[in-house]
């Protein structure tokens, strides 16, 4: 009994992590980042990523509750559904609104003002999931139409990740407009996890928008998307430089993305740089490097984006 007792007292000891020391050496990290940020020692809270995946899930519940709902839903019980995760949803939602008012605010408590603005802010976001659901139709449709591999809308609502990217963008595309830039970007997050496809909240896309694969697709927070346009995988819309002012910080907020117009097709691979236009009803082929504009009705390959180059170059 002894020799069990001082054999588990040498494993203790030769396996001793060290785990205050550890934690005291963190506690002085966290605390001095803190204070280099002028932040409290006890920080507001920040909006919890795994409250606004269920926020998400639950808003895509009420928006499609036949196809993302309860399997046991009978017809006359739909709309008691709706309001009723609706009902949870958007509270949760605006706790979460309440926390990130009150980490910008820098105060000690949430003030009277920013909880009167969570609630604004929530009601003005649940008056637009009506138009949220008719865009999200036109991305479906356009979806289904434009490949010729899905049998039916239901299955692109269901299994297609850009529908599932596009879904969270729009939803979070309203917040970031509505003042909650940081919970808009979690939401956005929260699809890229899952799909791969990065879509900044920021962005601002027309319906009938259609990503086909669309593992390694990125679009930048300044992009303009118009109606009818289609993407495929790994293609960006990306910033071609990133000015910064006096001090060497970045400039924020510049409009750095490009800006593309209805009816255009963007194959796999493309990556479209800086604020520039292609014009309506363009192609632009696979793996294609474009930094300049594109009048409408252009249809631009590898060899015509060399053969450009090589005229600059020899001039």
């Amino acid at each position: 009994m002894n020799s069990t007792k001082k054999t588990r007292d040498i494993q203790v000891r030769s396996t001793n992590l060290n785990i205050d020391d550890i934690v005291a050496e963190l506690r002085e990290i966290r605390v001095a980042s803190l204070e280099s940020r002028k932040r409290h020692d006890r920080p507001p809270k920040l909006p919890s990523r795994k409250i606004l995946a269920g926020v998400a899930e639950g808003l895509g519940a009420a928006l499609f509750p036949n196809r993302l709902g309860s399997s046991e839903l009978a017809n006359e019980g739909i709309d008691h559904y709706v309001g009723h995760t609706l009902n949870v949803t958007l509270r949760d939602l605006m706790v979460q609104i309440q926390h990130e008012l009150h980490y910008n605010s820098g105060l000690e408590a949430l003030s009277p003002e920013d909880r009167e603005k969570s609630i604004v802010i929530t009601q003005a976001f649940a008056k637009r999931l009506p138009q949220i659901r008719i865009l999200l139709d036109s991305d479906i449709i356009a979806a289904y139409e434009g490949d010729p591999a899905a049998r039916n809308v239901d299955e692109v609502l269901v299994c297609y990740p850009g529908i599932m990217a596009i879904t969270h963008y729009r939803l979070a595309h309203e917040l970031h407009n509505l003042g909650v830039p940081l919970i808009a970007r979690m939401i956005s997050e929260i699809a890229h996890s899952s799909t791969g496809i990065e879509i900044h909240p920021g962005a601002k896309i027309s319906g009938s928008f259609f990503i086909d694969h669309g593992t390694g697709v990125v679009i930048g927070e300044t992009a303009i998307i118009g109606q009818n346009v289609r993407l495929y995988q790994a293609v960006t819309l990306g910033a071609k430089r990133f000015p910064v002012d006096e001090n060497g910080t970045l400039v924020k907020g510049n409009l750095r993305h490009p800006i593309v117009e209805d009816d255009v097709v963007i194959y796999a691979g493309a990556t479209i740089l800086g604020r520039i236009t292609i014009g309506r009803g363009s192609t632009i082929g696979g793996n294609v490097w474009l930094t300049h504009s594109v009048p409408a009705g252009s249809n631009i390959s590898q060899p015509q984006t060399k053969q450009r180059s090589d005229i600059k170059s020899r001039n």
